[in-house]
């Protein structure tokens, strides 16, 4: 019943949202300014904590780090297969649709965030600190696994210690999380709102990008719609089920633009609604939310491309190829943060020395891309969850388990 009521109150908070987004109400706009702008910084205060404790606490019971290493290994095998498969979706959709140059780029500064090399290169922190303070996702997860793998090596008495004590931190977490989960039609209220408002704002810009942005709608709905959910359901799952049991997460993805932000109701909607282990969701959904990025492979890759081709430099399909496995890589590297495919593939058109000021005209567009996008990310997040909870609960990869 309680399910009910949240998924009605869901529904509203976007019809009401939607209806008020078109009316120019000064105090209707501050206010859900205001709303979506607490509701951020709550969610960004959360979501690196949730992530750090959530790998620790879950590698921490691991019985030995063989178990953990079969976890892992088939969580990585997904992660990279359907990255793959969605950068590659992208290249065919880019040259059938084949978008051309939409006219001159019009001089928009771009922000940038230096290169992706420099980007790598804060894997491993200066101090245990900085990650926490630079939302340096890749590098608190590496201080995660470091720490997880040093209890393991603990002797008994002081490895459940550690072990216990970092679990009861993420159980308090989740408490917090619970609260604001309450709140959360509030939330998508306020963020349907701006979501109008910057629609209407550049409507212009939409219907010029319209090719464009056909290619990366249509590569992120057709992984979403139809490579995800098949992989489910050979691997014995059921599509619709996931899809039901992940709602409200799917929903918080579309508007938050943040698959870290989002981890605290996935979390929930998975263990709670999907049936899927504690040790496998706690694991699999922090660990997909750092480096399983299908929705950015596919955007970095047709971007890439389209900005190229726009300055004259065009790939045949042959040289297109190695793109997708670099388009998938930095994808997996890529924070799960708002604006970061954004910040990485003007990064990679930067090293490349191609003029970005196209990515300008893009930018406005890309509010809608990185919903799409994101929301993406956490269906294949759920989707791969869901596949490895059942392969473990298979008698042959359980035997695997106990055996290591």
């Amino acid at each position: 019943m309680k399910k009910n009521y949240f998924n009605l109150g869901m529904i509203l908070a976007l019809l009401l949202g939607g209806i008020l987004g078109f009316f120019d109400l000064p105090f209707v706009v501050s206010l859900a300014d205001v709303i979506s702008k607490l509701f951020i910084n709550m969610l960004k205060l959360i979501s690196l904590p949730m992530i750090f404790l959530a790998i620790v606490s879950t590698l921490s019971r691991m019985t030995s780090l063989s178990e953990a290493g079969v976890l892992l290994r088939r969580i990585l095998t997904y992660t990279v297969a359907t990255t793959l498969i969605a950068a590659t979706i992208g290249m065919i959709l880019f040259l059938i649709i084949q978008p051309v140059n939409l006219g001159e780029a019009v001089g928009v500064a771009v922000p940038r965030q230096g290169n992706y090399l420099s980007f790598l290169m804060k894997i491993i922190p200066e101090n245990p600190v900085q990650p926490f303070l630079e939302n340096n996702v890749l590098g608190m997860a590496f201080l995660a696994a470091i720490f997880s793998i040093a209890i393991l090596k603990l002797p008994k008495e002081q490895n459940h210690l550690l072990r216990d004590l970092f679990g009861a931190l993420f159980s308090a977490l989740l408490k917090v999380t619970s609260a604001l989960i309450f709140l959360m039609p509030l939330g998508i209220f306020a963020f349907t709102i701006q979501f109008v408002q910057s629609i209407k704002g550049n409507a212009a810009q939409l219907q010029q990008l319209m090719l464009y942005g056909l290619c990366v709608i249509g590569a992120n709905l057709i992984q979403g719609l139809i490579i995800l959910p098949l992989m489910v359901k050979l691997r014995g799952g059921s599509p619709m089920r996931t899809a039901r049991a992940m709602f409200p997460a799917l929903t918080m993805a579309f508007f938050t633009k943040s698959s870290n932000a989002t981890l605290p109701l996935a979390l929930e909607c998975a263990k709670n609604r999907l049936g899927v282990s504690d040790k496998t969701a706690s694991f699999s959904l922090p660990l997909c939310s750092i480096i399983n990025m299908n929705g950015c492979a596919a955007f970095i890759l047709i971007t890439l491309f389209f900005v190229c081709g726009s300055q004259g430099i065009v790939f045949s399909p042959l040289q297109m190829i190695p793109w997708i496995f670099l388009a998938s890589f930095a994808a997996i590297g890529n924070a799960g943060v708002p604006m970061g495919c954004f910040f990485l593939t003007t990064a990679f058109l930067i090293g490349m020395g191609v003029p970005v000021e196209l990515m300008g005209i893009i930018l406005p567009l890309y509010s809608l891309f990185d919903m799409v996008e994101t929301a993406l990310n956490v269906w294949s997040d759920s989707c791969i969850t869901a596949v490895v909870d059942k392969d473990l609960k298979t008698p042959a990869t359980a035997s695997l388990v106990e055996a290591n």
